[in-house]
């Protein structure tokens, strides 16, 4: 049995929408997709304003994704301290963070030749 492939647009949405449904917070999106060296082809970063809503927003994203796509991450790692969550699909990793752990690392800068969107806030 193959496991389907599921398009990296819908699987970005899915994850966004997990993300907005619990408040998360400074949503990019890093297309990596031109960059040789890039291990996937997206980051999504986002900022949780405590280690319960960092886990919050991990649980909010797991939860859509398995409800509409019927896929679960291949790893995750962090959730036992909750500052830096890290979510690997495979194609798009998720990296939530708590915001002194984000500026602390800046990852963007480490990516600075990606192409960054920021998705604006709903609330």
């Amino acid at each position: 049995m193959t496991k389907k492939t599921i398009n990296n647009d819908v699987l970005l949405a899915n994850i966004i929408k997990g993300i907005e449904e619990v408040k998360g917070s400074d949503i990019d999106i890093l297309d990596l997709r031109e960059i040789d060296t890039a291990v996937c082809d997206y980051f999504v970063i986002c900022n949780g304003n405590s280690n319960t809503q960092v886990n919050a927003i991990v649980n909010s994203i797991q939860k859509t994704v398995s409800k509409d796509l019927k896929d679960k991450p291949w790893h995750v790692e962090g959730s036992d301290v909750a500052e830096w969550v890290l979510m690997d699909y495979v194609h798009i990793v998720v990296h939530v963070f708590q915001k002194h752990i984000r500026e602390y690392y800046n990852i963007e800068s480490l990516w600075g030749d990606a192409k960054i969107t920021k998705i604006e806030n709903k609330y």
